[in-house]
């Protein structure tokens, strides 16, 4: 049996679970991003011996603070589970409860970490939210920076509600 006490609502529609990257997953992630960055930038202005791998260096380096700026904003966000569809908490539907065919959590599924993998009925828009979420074609990854009792969450309601699907 599945708590589902701890629902909040959202809106008209009632939110079932959600997961939220960690304040501690976040912090390493970005800091781990930017800091490769501004290692990158200082040896190219302090060691590099080629103008060329200097310009290489500071480019690289730049793109990784790029990259932790796009981290910092998806993980700003959530992912949310509500009777109609999986969304983010922004409100864009990441994929409707209608159009899930099966969900995938084995150690094998090409999935994010903590996580698991949709496999829907028809392709989805395809999208990304760095830490958070993607899906491209016929897939859909969830996790990654949440914790894994929060996706394990999602995942034990998604499997329940196509289990009754099948059984109706």
């Amino acid at each position: 049996m599945i708590d589902t006490s701890q629902t909040m609502h959202s809106g008209a529609e009632t939110v079932l679970a959600t997961a939220k990257a960690s304040l501690a997953r976040r912090a390493v992630g970005l800091l781990s991003l930017a800091g490769l960055g501004l290692l990158l930038i200082y040896s190219a202005l302090t060691r590099s011996p080629d103008p060329v791998w200097q310009s290489v260096l500071v480019l690289v380096g730049l793109g990784f603070i790029a990259i932790a700026e796009v981290m910092r904003r998806a993980t700003a966000s959530a992912v949310e589970l509500t009777d109609e569809a999986l969304r983010d908490a922004d409100g864009r539907v990441i994929v409707r409860m209608d159009e899930i065919a099966r969900i995938d959590q084995g150690a094998f599924a090409v999935k994010p970490s903590n996580g698991f993998l949709l496999k829907t009925n028809r392709r989805v828009a395809r999208g990304w939210r760095l830490g958070l979420w993607w899906s491209l074609g016929r897939r859909i990854g969830v996790g990654g920076m949440t914790p894994a009792n929060e996706t394990k969450l999602i995942a034990e309601i998604i499997r329940a509600k196509l289990a009754e699907r099948e059984a109706a």
